[in-house]
Order: C-alpha cells, then sequence, then structure tokens
C-alpha cells in the first residue's frame, strides 16, 4: 500500500550519528486518515482544535458539564440581561392585562366605601364571554371520539387508507387515555387565551413518563423580544419555568440539570402573577418553587461551536434565576437527515452551517394583533367589563340606600335598645322629646336605582357582548318560513368573528399535533401498545410515515348550528334535483354533525359495504340496504342471478304490492348497471391485452390521450362482436317463437307458389322460345328453298339465255353460210 509520506529535505548531521547522545523528543501520536483511493495520509504533528474534545460530547448530551464555571457566568449573565430586556418591552402588554384581571369577577370585593358593606359584584361579560368560548371551542375540537383525523398523504390506496384509520385511533387513544392530563390542559389553554389573547403549548418527551407531554404555558410565562413576529422565526425565546425543591433533586439525580448547591428556594413574582393569583384565592407566600429561564436561543458557545463558522446554533439555555447558575445547555437543532452514507441519520454534534431549529412551543393566538402577543377578551372588552362593574354597583347602592335609608333625628329623640336599622317586622320603643316622631326625624331624599343608569348598563353589557362574538340570535325576530339562505346568512354574519377565531385555533392544534406525531413516531416504541385492525403490531412507524394527523374540528363551521344548517341547506336543494346528489351522503353526514352515534349503521354507505354473493345482494335491495359492485368479482354471474332475480314471476307478484317497488327496481337495476360498467371494463381489458388503470386513477396527459385512442379501437372491436352476437340471438329468439314459425310457413308456401309460378313461367318461356325456334328454322327453310328455287330458275333462265344465244349463233351462223354459198 503506498503511503503519502514526506521525505526529510536535509539528512541528518554526521557528528550526530554514533555520538552516544541521547536525545529526547517529544512527539504526539500521528493522525493516520484512509482516503477514498485506499491510500492513507499521516500527519506526524496534527494540529489540535480546541473543539475536538467538545465534538466528541453525545448529541444529547447536557453541554454545560463540559464547560468551564467562567464561561456558564459570562453565558448566564448575557442571557439573564437580554431577557430583562425582552421583558421590559412587553410592559404595556402586561399592565393591559393586569388591569383586565382587576374587573374579571371571579372574587367578591369587600369594599369599605363609600361605606362598610357596600356593593362588590363585578360585570359577569369577561367571564360570560370565557367561559363561553372555552365550552363551544372545547366541544368542537374534543369531541367525545377524539380530537384527531387523519389526511392521506400522495395517492390513496386501500392499504393507507387503513394505515390512516390505525394511525387516527391510535393518535385519539395516545391523547385521550394515555395522556390522561390532555384534555385538562387544552381547557385550560382555551380558557386563558379567550382571556390573554394568546396561549402557548409546550410539546416535549418526558423522560420521567416514558411518553409525550404537551402542556399548556400561560403567555405571562414565554417571553420573546420586541420586534418578534412568531415563534418559528424568534431570536430568542423563553420559558419561566416553577420547579419545586422535589422535583429541582430529582431532575438533577437523572443528569438532566447539573447537580449544584442552588440553596433555598427563592421566588420572583411579576405583578400579573400576584393578580393572578388574587384572583383565584391563593397566596404568593406559600410559593416555595425554584424560578428557572429556560432560553431557545440562536447562541455562540466558546470552544463548542466552529470557530470559522460566524453564524449562531440554537441550544436551550437553562438558568436559575436566583443564583444565576447554568443548570443545562443542549443542543436545539434537528440530527442530520438520513443518506446514502448514513441510512438511519446521524445526531452529530457539528451543527451544519444553516442548522434546522427545533421547535417546541406552539402559539395559540385569539385575536391577532399590532405585536407578538395576541389580543384577547380583556383587551376588546375590558374596558365595557369596568364601565359594567361601576353602574351595576351604583345600582345596587341606590336601591340599598332606597330600602334602608339614613337620614338625621333630633338629638333628644332615642331609640331604646341601638341605633341598628330596623328588620322586616319588628317594632321599637323610643322617648320623643317633643312632638310627633315625623316631626323628630328627617330621612335624606335618596332616589330609587336610576332607569337610566339602568338602560346605560343594558346597552354596555350588550355592546360587550356583540363585541366579544357572545351576542345571542334573536330567533323570536325571524319568520318560521323564512328560507334556510336567509338564515345562513344571519348566522355567518353573527358567528363569523368567532370562526375567525376557530380557524386560528384549528391552525394551531394542526401544529400541534404534527409535533405529537413526530414524538409518537420517533420516541416512543415501534409498535403498538394493542392488536391493530388488519395490521400487525410493529407498522406503527410505517403507518406514521404516510399519513398526516389534522384537527377533527371544521374551520369553515363554528358551531353545530351553522353546520345543520348548511347541510339543510343542501338537503332543500338536492329536493328540487334528486338525480345530481348524493342523498345518502347527505344523510349520513347530517347525522355525523348532530353527533349520533352509530351513523355508519342507520346510514350504511356503498363504501361501507364488503364483497358479498348475488343472492345476499339480493336480499338487501329488498330491505333498502346499499349494495356495491367491485371489480374483481365475478359480473356476468352477478348480472345473470340478479336478472333472474328480477323476472321470476314469483319475486314480480310479490314487490309488486310493495309501495317501494320502484325504489327497489331502480336500485336493482342501477346495481346491475354498475356490474356491467365492470363486465365492459373487463372485456376491454380482453381485447387490449393489458389492464387497465384503476378507475378514478389520475394519469399523465400523454398517457390518457394514448390510452384513449387503443380504448377507442377495442371499443369498436368489441361493438361488431355484440352486433354479432345480438344477430345470432335474435335469429335463435325468432325461431323459437310458434307465430313466427307460422309466419314462415306461410311465407314458404308463398315462397313455393311464387317458385311454382316461376317454373311455369320459365317452362312457358322455355316452350315459347322453342316455338319460335321452330318457327325460325321453317322461315330459315323457307328462305332456303325459295333461295334454291330462285337459283335454280336463275340457272334455267341463265342456261336458257345461252341455248337462245346458241341457237341464236347458230341460226345466224346458217344464215351467213346460206348467203355465202
Amino acid at each position: 500500500m503506498a503511503t503519502n509520506v514526506d521525505k526529510a529535505l536535509t539528512p541528518s548531521p554526521l557528528d550526530l550519528i554514533g555520538s552516544g547522545i541521547a536525545i529526547e523528543i517529544e512527539t504526539e501520536p500521528a493522525e493516520v486518515v484512509e482516503l477514498e483511493d485506499g491510500s492513507v495520509e499521516i500527519d506526524l504533528s496534527p494540529v489540535s482544535s480546541g473543539g475536538s474534545d467538545m465534538e466528541e460530547i453525545p448529541f444529547d448530551a447536557n453541554i454545560a458539564e463540559h464547560l468551564d464555571e467562567g464561561t456558564l457566568s459570562s453565558l448566564a449573565s448575557d442571557l439573564l440581561d437580554e431577557i430583562e430586556a425582552d421583558i421590559n418591552s412587553r410592559k404595556e402588554w402586561v399592565e393591559t392585562y393586569v388591569k383586565g384581571l382587576e374587573v374579571l369577577g371571579f372574587k367578591y370585593e369587600e369594599r369599605m366605601e363609600p361605606w362598610e358593606d357596600a356593593c362588590g359584584v363585578y360585570s359577569a361579560v369577561l367571564s360570560e364571554a370565557a367561559i363561553r368560548f372555552q365550552a363551544e371551542t372545547m366541544q368542537e375540537t374534543f369531541p367525545a371520539a377524539g380530537p384527531v383525523k387523519t389526511l392521506i398523504l400522495g395517492e390513496i390506496t386501500p392499504e393507507k387508507e387503513k394505515a390512516a384509520e390505525r394511525v387516527r385511533d391510535d393518535m385519539n387513544y395516545q391523547l385521550t387515555d394515555v395522556m390522561v392530563e390532555y384534555r385538562t390542559e387544552h381547557e385550560r389553554a382555551l380558557f386563558n387565551l379567550a382571556l390573554a389573547g394568546s396561549v402557548f403549548k409546550k410539546v416535549y418527551f418526558d423522560p420521567t413518563l416514558a411518553r409525550q407531554v404537551s402542556i399548556t404555558v400561560p403567555a405571562e410565562d414565554i417571553i420573546v423580544p420586541y420586534g418578534a413576529t412568531a415563534l418559528e422565526t424568534a431570536e430568542r425565546v423563553t420559558h419561566v419555568l416553577r420547579k419545586t425543591k422535589m422535583e429541582m433533586q430529582k431532575l438533577q439525580a437523572s443528569g438532566f440539570y447539573r447537580d449544584v448547591d442552588l440553596g433555598e428556594p427563592r421566588t420572583f413574582h411579576s405583578d400579573l402573577e400576584k393578580k393572578k393569583a388574587e384572583g383565584s384565592g391563593y397566596s404568593l407566600t406559600d410559593d416555595n418553587r425554584y424560578a428557572l429561564f429556560e432560553g431557545h436561543a440562536d447562541l455562540i458557545i466558546p470552544g463548542l461551536d466552529n470557530a470559522d463558522n460566524d453564524l449562531p446554533s440554537p441550544y436551550v439555555v437553562t438558568v436559575d434565576k436566583s443564583t444565576q447558575t447554568v443548570l443545562s445547555i443542549r443542543r436545539n437543532w434537528e440530527p442530520h437527515l438520513p443518506s446514502t452514507s448514513t441510512p438511519t441519520g446521524t445526531a452529530t454534534a457539528a451543527p451544519t452551517p444553516s442548522p434546522l431549529k427545533r421547535q417546541h412551543f406552539v402559539h395559540y393566538p385569539y385575536v391577532i394583533g399590532f405585536g407578538f402577543y395576541g389580543l384577547g377578551l380583556l383587551h376588546i372588552i375590558g374596558g365595557y367589563a369596568r364601565a359594567g362593574t361601576s353602574i351595576i354597583r351604583q345600582l345596587v347602592d341606590a336601591g340599598t340606600l332606597s330600602n334602608l335609608p339614613g337620614g338625621m333625628k333630633a338629638r333628644g329623640l332615642r331609640i331604646k335598645g341601638d341605633d341598628t336599622p330596623i328588620a322586616p317586622g319588628e317594632f321599637r320603643d323610643v322617648d320623643i322629646p317633643s312632638g310627633s316622631i315625623r316631626d323628630n326625624i328627617m330621612p335624606l331624599p335618596y332616589k330609587e336605582p336610576s332607569q337610566t343608569l339602568l338602560a346605560l348598563l343594558n346597552q354596555i353589557t350588550e355592546e360587550g357582548r356583540r363585541l366579544g362574538a357572545i351576542s345571542d340570535l334573536k330567533v323570536s325576530d325571524m319568520s318560521a318560513n323564512a328560507p334556510v339562505g336567509t338564515t345562513l346568512a344571519i348566522l355567518e354574519r353573527t358567528l363569523k368573528p368567532m370562526a375567525a377565531v376557530q380557524a386560528r385555533v384549528h391552525f394551531a392544534m394542526k401544529q400541534e399535533f404534527k409535533l405529537l406525531k413526530a414524538i409518537i413516531a420517533e420516541y416512543a416504541p415501534s409498535s403498538y401498545d394493542y392488536s391493530p385492525n388488519k395490521a400487525p403490531r410493529r407498522a406503527r412507524r410505517e403507518d406514521y410515515a404516510t399519513t398526516e394527523v389534522i384537527p377533527v374540528s371544521d374551520p369553515n363551521s363554528s358551531t353545530m348550528a351553522q353546520r345543520v344548517v348548511q347541510y339543510q341547506a343542501a338537503l332543500q336543494m338536492a329536493q328540487q334535483a334528486p338525480q345530481i346528489y348524493d342523498q345518502q351522503y347527505l344523510h349520513r353526514q347530517m347525522l355525523e354533525v348532530l353527533g349520533i352515534k352509530n351513523a355508519d349503521k342507520i346510514v350504511p354507505m356503498p363504501e361501507d359495504q364488503t364483497p358479498r354473493d348475488p343472492i345476499s345482494e339480493n336480499m338487501s335491495v329488498l330491505v333498502g340496504k346499499p349494495v356495491k359492485a367491485f371489480i374483481y368479482q365475478d359480473h356476468d354471474a352477478h348480472i345473470a342471478a340478479h336478472m333472474t332475480f328480477v323476472q321470476d314471476p314469483m319475486v314480480g307478484a310479490t314487490i309488486g304490492q310493495n309501495p317501494m317497488a320502484q325504489q327497489m327496481q331502480a336500485a336493482m337495476m342501477a346495481h346491475v348497471a354498475e356490474h356491467l360498467g365492470f363486465s365492459y371494463r373487463k372485456q376491454i381489458e380482453e381485447r387490449l391485452g393489458v389492464p387497465l388503470p384503476p378507475p378514478d386513477q389520475p394519469m399523465p396527459p400523454e398517457m390518457e390521450v394514448q390510452l384513449s385512442r387503443l380504448v377507442a379501437d377495442a371499443a369498436q372491436q368489441l361493438q361488431q362482436i355484440h352486433q354479432q352476437q345480438q344477430a345470432q340471438q335474435q335469429a335463435q329468439q325468432q325461431a323459437q317463437d310458434p307465430l313466427l314459425q307460422l309466419q314462415q310457413q306461410e311465407l314458404q308456401i308463398k315462397q313455393a307458389d311464387v317458385q311454382r309460378k316461376a317454373q311455369k313461367d320459365a317452362l312457358d318461356a322455355q316452350q315459347a322460345a322453342q316455338r319460335l325456334a321452330l318457327e325460325q328454322q321453317k322461315v330459315a327453310l323457307e328462305q332456303r328453298k325459295e333461295g334454291a328455287r330462285l337459283q335454280a330458275q336463275d340457272k334455267q333462265n341463265t342456261d336458257r339465255l345461252k341455248m337462245d344465244m346458241l341457237k341464236t349463233v347458230v341460226q345466224q351462223g346458217r344464215k351467213r353460210g346460206k348467203d355465202g354459198v
């Protein structure tokens, strides 16, 4: 093996060789690096980096255990200064929050002014709005079956649908049965959200419980820098923790926090915490917990981060506020993703140039305002609550003074006993110096409670309830015959502000469920805690990899009443055009909106059906149950069985007396048509020689065009085959008809007569032709005879002429002879 070792440029001095001088050379161990081509590179004097020891720290280890106290002290000081600046930047928001808590009204105020035991009640507009929002939102986001539903990622297949059902069941099982605190935490979060305008959920894996948790964090316990707009982009997010002495000892013993002496707990409480404690009836003197700052910040830690990289990395730093002691420092970025070299991924200590920050918090906003924190009911209707509280107290105090008035009496008038107010039905003795009692007592002119103040109180309360989106819809003012669309418009106008808040809650819950899903898939055991439906128990991680979890709530409809009216409108439109609507699906959805259990059994859907034999399908049609054809069934056999059943005279006679006969026949023919469609599809596949893509599967445009052309050719061929088969069937059917047979016999007789006549006519024509031929022969013979006669006559005439000429010559010769002589 070749080595990449540089040789010495100059030889060693000769006088040192063999001189016996012992030279002690301190050497460091060489660093050997194997290269990709198999060779090795040896570094005889490796340069040690300051962070080499740090790089050996496990990814999830507490880095604070490996840093010196000076570095930790400097880090804690800088972090606490920044956190203090963040706290000062939100003072106005805290002051508004504190003033709103003063009129919340959960605690009766013992007043001493203007007199002892004066009215101390509060306006209920704030508490009513918060309680109603909590109840309505809890009903929408956390039904009895669980708050999670699933969404399939990518192509929808039967396997993915079953995996999505298992994920849904498992998530709901985790949130309702395993995480027993989740429902209470969620209700607490909704109440805080309504009042404060913001609340946070912290999602993490709890090693003590060995499972995922999601706790509610009030808005005052989450501190962000001024100018931050979102948790994901905030430079720093600080969580104020409260830990008891026992909890701190457990965390230090487990190695989660450094084992350092923190002394006795010293509590620090803000004005907001004090006001909350007073409103809940607690005393902060009983709080003996440690105050910790858990900062999720981007930092550059000396000796840990790469010196060549100036970008900070995300860390989680926990500091005790009283002693300013760093308890833990942990990396807060995602490990490297799986690659070809590391199929399972590696949790390396060194971050990438832009490490992916882990998210542990989810922000629930009520109304998004100017800054990071949302606006709650304390900010929106806190002034109305304060004004209503003042007017209520004035009215009650006025009624008290009017019913039990005070006044002035003469000095000499004495009431035996004491001067306490006279109870109902009580009479007391008095000593009158002179005159009547009326002349010695003058009551002050207190008025009855003002009707103007009462009207003003009602107006302020109504405005506050309307602004807080808790005003009641006056159903009595609406006509019973009003169209559903009008009712829906009124509902949407009334519920639109609350619908927007519900949509924000829905989005925040979606982010929370994503974090919970990631923890369940990563930290929880890879197998289910129970036997899932139609899958092995260890299919858990595979199921979560292909399924997305979302809240069961509907962000477009904030209340059940709104959804019911929407479906009523859909049902009314379906009555006008029933042929284009799926009535079963509409009624099924209506039952689910109403919250009726076992809606799948009350209104079964074709999608819920399983493959059955033709007889079972016939029985289902008779009782009005849905039936469904499946692509792999023997459709010709099903069609034959169904048509035979319909054409059976006994069945027809019985069904004919049923008032639902038309519906039954329509359902049966629709089911037969479904089988017919699948049968036609199968025949097309046989003509093509290849299977077609699954029904309703999206295809690329090029593939769809090419497939359409092939299917068109196959359809034409199939049409010709069907036409030939139809012609043969018609011929067979006609051959079996008795009337048709008689008609065929009559036709055969007529054809025989026609044939006989044709034969007679042909014979007559033949005889006529023969006679004509004989006549023609006779005429020809006569013509030949006449020709022969004429020829003979011509010959005779010629011969006669020749004889005459010969005679003439002879006679002339004789005459000349005579003359010559």
